[in-house]
């Protein structure tokens, strides 16, 4: 299949109840590449129903070429006090390996952006890791500043 025909073959929908087991296939394969331990049994139910209520603590999307879940993305929002506007912050972008270098993860970059447009929102923010250099390249090449500020995180029992 061409490019070109991938391309229009190419499709992002909201995850459902359906489609979460492929959702967390593909989180799987994301953990697999970042290095991480997926998630367990109990943060796959919170998973779930996080995204499945009403209003959803975040959104996920899939992107399929034709029947097949190739990449995701999801991603909630915080707000900015200083612009007065909803911030779309970005959690997870992911693309399958093999059908990476084709434009799909930039078809679902442009799919967030786009929300966040709708959305009203003031920015939109996300982190990678620093030696995520193919990432880094393409976020960079679109014009995205890396900020200067420290990351910190607390969890487990210092939260």
């Amino acid at each position: 299949m061409e490019e070109n025909d991938r391309m229009e073959d190419f499709s992002i929908r909201q995850v459902t109840d359906r489609t979460f087991p492929e959702f967390l296939h593909l989180l799987e394969a994301l953990a697999c590449y970042e290095h991480l331990n997926p998630p367990d049994d109990a943060a796959r139910s919170r998973l779930k129903s996080d995204l499945l209520q009403d209003p959803p603590k975040y959104e996920a999307y899939l992107g399929r070429l034709g029947d097949v879940a190739v990449g995701f993305v999801t991603f909630f929002f915080t707000y900015s006090t200083f612009l007065a506007r909803p911030t779309f912050y970005l959690e997870d972008l992911f693309v399958l390996e093999q059908y990476r270098g084709q434009g799909l993860g930039g078809r679902l970059f442009d799919f967030c952006r786009n929300e966040a447009r709708i959305r009203e929102c003031g920015r939109m923010d996300w982190m990678v890791l620093t030696w995520n250099e193919p990432s880094i390249q393409f976020y960079e090449k679109i014009g995205a500043a890396r900020l200067e500020w420290y990351t910190y995180r607390l969890e487990g029992d210092c939260l």
